[in-house]
């Protein structure tokens, strides 16, 4: 006799994965003559379903080293940066309940670029990043259950007792007197 049950689960219902390239214009406190370094820090972001999108709000700061005054001083200008990044998702369930939605950050925002513009006085930053997003929800799985009498094959290697074993048990004496 085989019957289907259903077993409800959580699993990840569904997927978004969103590769972003911004531009972010800075404006130092000094009139910059090069830039030296730039680098990204302290990333952090939060996400929240909206209908068949995530929406992730985040931020992150920007670090750029850069030399002034005829390139006689330096200085590191830092800047938080805020974004929201709007994943679009694909899904395996359309019906659900119980979701839970997380984000998982495949490439930390990174500086490909910097660059001095306007006339010298501003920075312009160039950063990419990559997030996912999963969807997890209840969904139901059906498995086919077999009757009483089925048994799973199995293969078992033969082994053979221990010499000492044997010995001990064929003595007249009583096996758990032995231990």
């Amino acid at each position: 006799m085989k019957t289907v049950r259903q077993i409800v689960t959580k699993a990840v219902i569904a997927k978004g994965k969103k590769r972003t390239e911004s531009s972010e214009v800075l404006s130092p406190p000094n009139t910059p003559s090069s830039i030296l370094g730039c680098w990204v820090i302290n990333h952090s972001c939060q996400p929240k379903k909206q209908g068949r999108f995530v929406e992730v709000t985040g931020k992150f700061d920007i670090n750029v080293w850069y030399a002034h005054h005829d390139h006689s001083k330096t200085s590191v200008f830092t800047e938080t940066i805020h974004y929201t990044d709007r994943i679009k998702l694909h899904f395996r369930d359309k019906d659900s309940t119980g979701e839970e939605v997380h984000v998982r950050v495949l490439q930390q925002p990174n500086c490909t670029e910097a660059i001095i513009i306007e006339k010298g006085t501003k920075f312009q930053v160039t950063v990419e990043r990559e997030l996912l997003a999963e969807v997890v929800g209840e969904t139901t799985i059906c498995i086919e259950v077999q009757n009483d009498d089925f048994e799973e094959d199995w293969t078992f290697e033969e082994s053979s007792s221990s010499p000492s074993v044997h010995a001990s048990l064929s003595k007249d004496s009583d096996p758990s007197s032995s231990l």
